[in-house]
């Protein structure tokens, strides 16, 4: 069995005191000992958070896990973007635009992970706030190049989706064979993880992947150190 943990982790600020710790973010994740860690609002030299280069210092505190980082969001000074973090070496990793017109640039990893049960394919993503442009974001990874020429290998799907009204389950993913780990919505309400209300965390996977259970991480510490929880997933990848 392998586990793979997806999390929005808001740039390392507290959701609840508004408090930059990184620290708690380390502690929450070390707790998880997860193969794969997938993270959303990794910042690079920002002033709010200390001008730390996240992805550098996550990665050296979880060697001796393989790293890539995306940066999405480049301003003046700084940015931030998406870490994926995995015990086993990437054969392939890929970084795709999904920025919609003129709105926030967001951006999914593609990663070909080398695990002992063979090739798996991995995205993690950060999708919009508009349903137009989560749609759009969805059809541009599908229609892919790199995504097509990686379809072989089994598949999850993860991220912050942004998808409150739950839609993109029940249309695009479905009609691309991927099958939500998340369901019922109600059970995995992420957002804000002081009084979740709202979805926002999934996991896809194709026919290849057996989803052995999944959850949110509640706890204390995860509660304060960002304004997502958490999700846990556990499966196997059959041959």
């Amino acid at each position: 069995m392998m586990r793979l943990v997806t999390y929005n982790i808001h740039k390392g600020i507290g959701g609840s005191d508004r408090r930059y710790d990184l620290e708690r973010t380390i502690e929450v994740l070390q707790t998880l000992d997860a193969d794969f860690v997938c993270l959303q609002e990794v910042t690079i030299d920002l002033p709010r958070t200390s001008r730390h280069d996240q992805a550098d210092i996550l990665a050296e505190r979880f060697r001796p896990m393989f790293a890539t980082f995306q940066q999405n969001v480049h301003w003046k000074v700084g940015g931030y973007g998406n870490l994926l973090l995995s015990r086993w070496p990437f054969q392939e990793h890929h970084r795709i635009s999904l920025q919609f017109g003129q709105k926030k640039p967001r951006g999914a990893q593609l990663v070909v992970i080398e695990t002992p049960s063979g090739l798996l394919r991995v995205t993690n993503w950060h999708l919009g706030l508009s349903e137009q442009e989560r749609h759009w974001q969805t059809n541009r990874l599908l229609s892919h190049s790199l995504f097509h020429s990686t379809a072989e290998h089994p598949t999850l799907l993860c991220g912050d989706f942004n998808d409150w009204r739950n839609t993109l389950g029940t249309a695009l993913l479905l009609e691309a064979g991927f099958q939500q780990a998340t369901s019922p919505a109600n059970r995995f309400r992420s957002f804000p993880a002081v009084l979740p209300v709202m979805s926002l965390d999934k996991v896809f996977h194709c026919q290849r992947v057996a989803i052995q259970s999944a959850h949110l991480v509640k706890t204390h510490q995860s509660r304060r150190a960002s304004d997502h929880l958490p999700l846990v997933v556990n499966f196997q990848r059959s041959q």
